[in-house]
């Protein structure tokens, strides 16, 4: 099967135009900012609800997404074209299944709808969960 690369990061990927992220970031505000105008009070919301919820928390590029880590990495916030990603990890996302049933998820992953409210309660819950479930 034939790989895609991309022109810009020379990733290669199984599906054609495979949406994701190639600028070399080194910090969540670079991030942030290299994203749409639309999209980037969106993910400054989340960031400030995870920092609130996780105040001792580093802020750090991990994965090429902006990380919150505490001993670990607690949680990753990513932006795609038509949603942006949370990932806090498989088993947060096991607990908190009941409240995600209007979201799409995979393991480890949430999928917030772009044009949808942002449930930054919800977020808080997650990020709380994790900073007390830490396993180091």
């Amino acid at each position: 099967m034939d790989k895609w690369k991309c022109l810009k990061c020379g990733r290669e990927f199984k599906n054609t135009n495979q949406d994701h992220y190639c600028v070399e970031v080194n910090a969540i505000d670079e991030y942030i900012a290299a994203q749409p105008s639309d999209v980037q009070p969106l993910l400054q919301s989340i960031r400030e609800t995870i920092h609130a919820a996780a105040p001792d928390a580093i802020e750090k590029i991990s994965w090429r997404m902006p990380t919150f880590w505490q001993g670990e990495n607690l949680v990753h916030f990513a932006a795609f074209k038509k949603h942006i990603g949370l990932y806090p990890g498989g088993e947060a996302v096991g607990v908190f299944a009941e409240r995600l049933t209007g979201y799409k998820t995979s393991t480890g992953a949430i999928q917030l709808p772009i044009g949808k409210p942002i449930d930054h309660e919800l977020i808080a819950d997650i990020v709380r969960w994790r900073v007390e479930n830490l396993n180091g």
